[in-house]
């Protein structure tokens, strides 16, 4: 299993980024997958999971109206689009999954929303 984060960058405030999760050695419908952050001095906190039963996609209040996540199946590709970013959404971004009973992370991508 193999989880790869892309997409990251500095933005000004109000601006817009998409991350992409690149995953291998497993399916989606094996997998509950989710998008994480963590900004510096602070714990990892959950920003957007998907909900197996069903397939919904539960939300962080901070985030919930900003951002989206979406995937595609042909490309076992999980994104997050961020729109009106915040200073305070300045972060490490990891992609999550569990699979098998196994839990996996991936390397993590920086997000600096800053003027």
């Amino acid at each position: 299993v193999q989880l790869v984060e892309s997409g990251g960058g500095l933005v000004q405030p109000g601006g817009s980024l998409r991350l992409s999760c690149a995953a291998s050695g497993f399916t989606f419908s094996e997998s509950v997958m989710g998008w994480y952050r963590q900004a510096p001095g602070k714990g990892r906190q959950w920003v957007a999971v998907f909900i197996k039963t069903g397939n919904s996609i539960a939300y962080a209040d901070s985030v919930k109206g900003r951002f989206t996540v979406s995937r595609d199946s042909a490309k076992n590709t999980v994104y997050l689009q961020m729109l009106s970013l915040k200073p305070e959404d300045s972060a490490v971004y990891y992609c999550n999954a569990h699979v098998r009973g196994q839990e996996y992370w991936g390397q993590g991508t920086q997000v600096t929303v800053s003027s």
